[in-house]
């Protein structure tokens, strides 16, 4: 048993009296969706600064707290802010809100992000299933001593995002009314934006979209046996793309911007999922 196992034990006794129920789905709110929990009755929020041992958020416009909360009559936990690897933490505890999500007994996992589009046929306002990622410039949560009480230590990654929850969004969006494309999401450290090089060696290596979270939170959910689905915000296309420098504003304003169509697909995405 690692030190990282432990520590997420140590998490779960100071959570465990606080949870009004056992969750199905877990939900990570990413920019463009930080007041999403507002929009349903609130059962119940811990703050992670009252978890022992807990990473704590520190980017502009994440609340930093679990909430729970139905959507319809799904029983969601939502991470109302998430960790990144940039802001120092260790690989182990970026991933922790998602083992400890799983612990309270989330069996599937909602990524959401923005991201910078890489594929040209994107622009800013695009919604993008996840279909596949690229995680390999990032540590892999999995490095050091496997904790078999989490998964195995050669997990499988074929089909990370799972292909009846990608009918379900496909359906739903259609349904809605809203154009969601598809593609390749790859993380890289950050915090700075890519460079124009960067990001043509993302589009040659496969990808769609770029950012800097979800693809290592996606690989310790996989490593739990978490059905995964996720959706990227195209807020901007990828320096070099066009002519404007990016910033966290321009992500931030754009991901707001289409946030009301995002909030829609991600709710009646998620009633329809346990239909």
């Amino acid at each position: 048993m690692g030190q990282g196992y432990e520590k997420l034990q140590r998490c779960c006794e100071s959570c465990r009296n606080r949870i009004p129920f056992a969750p199905k789905l877990a939900l990570i709110l990413g920019s463009g969706l930080g007041d999403y929990a507002e929009n349903f009755p609130i059962e119940g929020e811990i703050p992670y600064q009252e978890i022992e041992g807990f990473p704590v958020s520190t980017v502009p416009g994440h609340r930093g707290r679990f909430v729970f909360a139905h959507i319809g009559q799904v029983p969601v936990v939502m991470m109302q802010g998430r960790v990144h690897y940039y802001e120092g933490y260790p690989m182990d505890d970026v991933v922790l809100p998602i083992r400890l999500m799983r612990k309270m007994g989330a069996e599937v996992l909602f990524l959401t992000n923005a991201a910078g589009g890489v594929n040209y046929e994107f622009q800013a306002g695009d919604f993008m299933m996840i279909t596949d990622q690229i995680s390999s410039f990032v540590p892999s949560p999995l490095i050091g001593p496997n904790s078999e009480e989490l998964g195995p230590r050669f997990p499988d990654m074929s089909q990370i995002y799972d292909r009846d929850l990608q009918e379900v969004l496909r359906d739903t969006a259609k349904n809605l009314g809203i154009t969601l494309r598809e593609g390749t999401y790859i993380q890289l450290t950050g915090p700075n934006f890519e460079t124009p090089h960067e990001v043509k060696m993302c589009r040659i290596l496969g990808a769609d979209a770029v950012g800097m979270s979800t693809a290592c939170e996606a690989v310790a959910a996989n490593h739990m046996g978490m059905k995964i689905c996720g959706i990227s915000c195209i807020s901007n296309l990828a320096c070099g793309m066009t002519e404007q420098p990016l910033s966290h504003q321009e992500v931030q304003e754009a991901a707001d911007r289409v946030a009301p169509l995002f909030r829609r697909l991600v709710t009646e995405s998620i009633q329809a999922m346990f239909r």
